[in-house]
Formats: C-alpha cells, sequence, structure tokens
C-alpha cells in the first residue's frame, strides 16, 4: 500500500499524501495528554494555513496524516503572509515552503517538549516520511490504515476506542478542522464509512510495521 521508499518525494499543490513520522530510538513523542493537545494545537498553526487533513492518529511513539496541499493560489497567500514578500517562482519554490511549516511544526513542538521534560536532543526521526495517493483506492486505504492504527499496535481492541484519531470526529457533528464531509462523501455516507471501517484488523502490517 505504502511505499516507503517515497521519503523526499516533494508536496505539490492539490495532491493528497500520507505522511509519518516516528521518535528517534525508544523514546516517546507523547507522554500525556497535553502533549498530544500541544501537537495538535502546533498544527493547526502550523500546517492548516498549507494543507487540508482527511485522517490522522497519534500514538505514542509515531503519528500518521492523510493530507491535501492546498492550491498554488492558496499557498502563495500564505507565503505573502508569512514573508511580507509576494512570492516568486524564479527563486522561491512552493513545495519548500510547504516542508519549512512542516518543519517549523515538528521542531517548534520538540523544543517545547524537550523543555518540559528537560531533554536533549533530537526528538524526530530526521525525515519526514511521505507517500503520494496516486489512485482513488489509496485514499481509501491510508484512511483506513490510519484509523485502524491504534489497533495495529495492540493499543485498543477496535476503531474508535482512541482518543487521538480522527474517526470519532469524522462519525460527530461537532466543528471540526478536519475534510468531515469530504470523507464522509468519499465513503458514501456515514453509515458506509462506518460499515467500512468495521472489517477485520490483522495485527500485523509488515510493510509499516518495520518503520517502528
Amino acid at each position: 500500500m505504502d511505499k516507503m521508499n517515497d521519503y523526499h518525494i516533494p508536496l505539490i499543490a492539490d495532491q493528497f499524501y500520507h505522511l509519518f513520522n516516528r521518535a528517534v530510538g525508544s523514546d516517546k513523542l507523547f507522554r500525556e495528554d497535553e502533549n498530544y493537545n500541544y501537537f495538535l494545537g502546533k498544527f493547526k498553526q502550523y500546517i492548516l494555513p498549507v494543507a487540508d487533513v482527511f485522517a490522522y492518529s497519534l500514538l505514542p511513539n509515531h503519528f500518521h496524516l492523510l493530507i491535501r496541499i492546498k492550491t498554488d493560489r492558496e499557498l502563495m497567500d500564505h507565503f505573502l503572509l508569512k514573508k511580507r514578500k509576494a512570492f516568486n517562482e524564479q527563486f522561491d519554490s512552493l513545495p519548500g515552503f510547504v516542508m519549512e511549516q512542516f518543519s517549523n511544526w515538528l521542531n517548534g513542538y520538540a523544543k517545547a517538549f524537550n523543555k518540559m521534560y528537560n531533554r536533549k536532543g533530537s526528538l524526530f526521526i530526521d525525515y519526514l516520511k511521505r507517500s503520494e495517493a496516486k489512485e482513488d483506492s489509496d485514499i481509501t486505504s491510508f484512511i483506513f490504515y490510519i484509523h485502524k492504527n491504534a489497533v495495529h499496535h495492540g493499543l485498543t481492541k477496535k476503531i474508535g476506542e482512541w482518543s487521538y484519531d480522527s474517526y470519532k470526529s469524522i462519525i460527530s457533528s461537532l466543528p471540526t478542522s478536519l475534510k468531515r464531509n469530504e470523507v464522509v462523501d468519499w465513503f458514501g455516507s456515514i453509515e458506509q464509512f462506518i460499515r467500512f471501517h468495521s472489517q477485520p484488523i490483522e495485527l500485523k502490517f509488515p510493510e509499516l510495521e518495520s518503520g517502528l
């Protein structure tokens, strides 16, 4: 499903990507509820201006996202806001600007985490793994994989029990930053979304397990 040799493909406007990163060694990214909430808050600050989010899962030592990069126009507007200068295609790169936002997000979280726990050194592995959703079926597979992640790693018994993924937000009517309506429409209805997520889940997924 996910080709992990695509670590460094550029994040292009209007394209869907499955993103993944993890803590270095045996460290954890999240030790308590406050960490998860802070991480999501910084995500909204840095990433929502450059990408729409369709699904996510935050586990103690890693996270997964399904995003769609904003349009060229939206990215250039945010570039102007952040850089206080107009985007110039001769000198500037929109994929580079997007990656800068992701780096600022993860680096900012790591600095706050290290300060909170009197920790030193890198928190995340060096690169943000990413895979482009090239087929419609990839989007369906990524959404399901992300939502089953906590079950896959033995943290819960079934989808919907984990507090830090997007499943419950998608089936809820409460306000959300997720592209909930697009996700529901993708599956056809809330009922079909739930039904799809009710399929059996294997506890091992070798393609991705090797990267954890």
